[in-house]
Order: C-alpha cells, then sequence, then structure tokens
C-alpha cells in the first residue's frame, strides 16, 4: 500500500514538474472506477458461485439428503416450528382450469394432491426453478403411473403425476415454466389428468392453499408452513399470513381458500361483512 502512494505521488511530481497540474488525488479518484469495476467482477462471479451451489442442491439447509431412490421417505427431518416459502417466481403447471377431484379424504383413502382435467399430450410445466429429484414409472393401474418430483430452491418439492411421457431426467436443472411433460393417463388413474402435489419435507399441503387454477395465479405471494398446523376434520387448513384480493373475490370464496373463518377474517381487518372488497387489497390472515 506505502509503495502504492510513493508511487503516485513520484508521477504526481513529475507531471508537475512537466508544468501539467494534477495532483495525487486526481489519480486516485482516475483509478476508482477500475477498482468499481474490479468489485463488479468479483459480485458476478460469487453470484454465478451461489447460483451453480443453489442449482446443484436446492433447499440444501432444510433437506438432509438428496436421492433419487424414494418419493416421499426422509430420514433424520426436523420440521421447523414454521417456514415462510416464497410462491413469487411461479408458473402454472397447466393452462386448464378445471378441477376433477380435491385434496383430502376420498373413498376411504387420503387424496394428497388435487387433480386437474389435461388431455393426453397436453404440456405440463415447472411450477418454480429447481432440481428434478425422481423421474419413475410406477406401471400400469399403479399409483403415480409415469411421474416427475422436483425439489424448489424455496423448500416445496411438486409431484406431477399420471403423465404420458416425461421430458426430464434425473438430477437436471429445469427453470420456472419449463416444460417437462406431457398430460396422461397412466397409473391408478380412470381418466387423462394431472395428479398435481406440494410438498414440504415430505409433508403434504393441499396445492389449493397456493395455486388458484381457475384464475391461474397463486393465492398469495407466500405461504407459512406450520409444524402445528390448525386441522379441520383431520386435514391441515392454510398457512396463509397474509391474502392479497383478486377480481371476483368474496370472504366467503377467501374464508374456503384459506381456512380462517369469516368471522376471524373481519376481526383480523377491522372490517364487516358488508365491506366492498377492492382488488389488491391485502387482507391479514393470522
Amino acid at each position: 500500500m506505502i509503495f502504492k502512494y510513493l508511487k503516485i505521488t513520484l508521477l504526481a511530481a513529475v507531471l508537475c514538474f512537466c508544468g501539467q497540474s494534477i495532483y495525487a488525488q486526481d489519480l486516485l479518484v482516475r483509478q476508482a472506477p477500475i477498482d468499481r469495476k474490479l468489485k463488479a467482477i468479483d459480485s458476478i462471479s460469487i453470484l454465478r458461485q451461489l447460483k451453480a451451489e443453489m442449482a446443484e442442491y436446492p433447499a440444501y439447509g432444510l433437506y438432509p439428503e438428496w436421492s433419487n431412490a424414494y418419493a416421499h421417505r426422509y430420514t433424520n427431518v426436523t420440521l421447523p416450528d414454521s417456514f415462510k416459502i416464497d410462491l413469487a417466481d411461479f408458473c402454472m403447471p397447466t393452462t386448464h382450469t378445471k378441477i376433477t377431484s380435491k385434496y383430502g379424504p376420498r373413498r376411504r383413502r387420503m387424496h394428497y394432491g388435487i387433480d386437474v382435467k389435461v388431455y393426453v399430450g397436453d404440456t405440463i410445466r415447472s411450477a418454480f426453478a429447481g432440481k428434478v429429484r425422481v423421474v419413475k414409472n410406477q406401471g400400469r393401474r399403479v399409483g403415480y403411473g409415469k411421474y416427475i418430483i422436483i425439489r424448489h430452491d424455496n423448500g416445496l418439492e411438486t409431484v406431477y403425476g399420471h403423465l404420458s411421457k416425461q421430458l426430464v431426467h434425473e438430477n437436471q436443472y429445469v427453470e420456472a415454466g419449463e416444460v417437462i411433460g406431457l398430460g396422461g393417463n397412466t397409473g391408478r388413474s380412470s381418466g387423462s389428468h394431472l395428479h398435481f402435489e406440494t410438498r414440504f419435507l415430505g409433508q403434504a399441503i393441499n396445492p389449493a392453499f397456493m395455486f388458484d387454477f381457475e384464475k391461474q395465479d397463486i393465492v398469495a405471494d407466500s405461504y407459512t408452513f406450520y409444524k402445528k398446523a390448525k386441522r379441520k376434520n383431520g386435514v391441515a387448513v392454510a398457512g396463509v399470513d397474509y391474502y392479497k384480493v383478486r377480481k371476483g373475490d368474496s370472504l366467503s370464496r377467501i374464508s374456503k381458500r384459506t381456512g380462517v373463518s369469516v368471522k376471524t377474517l373481519c376481526k383480523l381487518n377491522g372490517i364487516s361483512t358488508k365491506t366492498t372488497l377492492r382488488v389488491g387489497q391485502v387482507l391479514k390472515c393470522s
């Protein structure tokens, strides 16, 4: 450092001797943009490295392992008391809007996702950026049939079942909206549809708490997973902290989507059942 300033001082003295008016401070100022550029290059390198690590191990701090062998079995998993899942950078898995089967108990067994009516060959996309963990076929008339599981940077894992064709491979990184497969009727299925699941550390979450297929939008910008979630008829209700009002929403409709009663919504937001909701208005849900 001392040598650097001596060099600049000597250069300034020479230039002054030659009749040019210049100061060491001026030289430092002229050098500053170069230093900033080097720092910018360093920052870009760091960001690239971080992105590469995220692509290699999505949600590394949450999941204890990376395995292509199983669908939802995890060992040594410690569920956090709560975890906020960012939903902002999303893509709807399909442009179809008709739900043929909801999340919850169904014919004496639990249905851990929602079924969206699609046709054989329809495009299926990744809901968020992430890494493909499982690409398997459970066989004819069994389970998911041809299915894909993707682990995302936000902590979620999404499942896409009953596909006719899988267009990605295990350990492949995909962007939100990237085509991953085609709709189908494989596995235990009585008609062509997409079976879509959202899971956190293996725990199934009702996709309707996050995705509104009818409106082709997310329910809120984030979803909070609670270890001790409130339950109704044995099924966890939504962990939505805030809800952004959309066109056509009513308090009863918002209550149905979030699992929060109309009375509680009114109390939390200082409104009544007669209050006119504005599109874009943000309501507290917890």
